[in-house]
Parts: C-alpha cells; sequence; structure tokens
C-alpha cells in the first residue's frame, strides 16, 4: 500500500504522523509501536517518535506500507 499523508503544518513528528495516518489510534501507542515494529523513514530505521518529518519524507512499515508526507 502507497499512501500520501496531507500535513497542514511545515513539520510534524513521526508519533503525531502514525496516529494522523491512522497507524495507531492515540499519541501515546507511538513508543510501543515504535519499539514492536520496523518503522523507516527515508530508508533509515527510525525508532524516535520525535522525529521531525516534512514534506517529501518517506515513512515505511513492513506489513503496513509506504506513507509519503505531502504539505
Amino acid at each position: 500500500m502507497e499512501k500520501e499523508i496531507k500535513i497542514e503544518t511545515e513539520i510534524i513528528t513521526l508519533g503525531q504522523f502514525l496516529k494522523l495516518a491512522d497507524v495507531i489510534q492515540t499519541g501515546g501507542m507511538a513508543k510501543w509501536f515504535l519499539q514492536e515494529y520496523e518503522v523507516y523513514v527515508n530508508d533509515e530505521l527510525e525508532n524516535r517518535r520525535g522525529r521531525k518529518l516534512r514534506d517529501g519524507d518517506v515513512v515505511f512499515i513492513p506489513d503496513f506500507g509506504k506513507l509519503t508526507v505531502k504539505r
């Protein structure tokens, strides 16, 4: 699955982005999710929920798909 997720701001954190993309239900789930699942940002393994994402960044989660940040 490949999907573009529209953001309203210049920057969004990975935790906020996962919630916006309906990958997790609450922001509090972000830390747990990043420990349990491999999440790649621009082809690099990422486990920080505070990682800043910008327009054009690509988040890939095996079994979930590819999500592109779109401003």
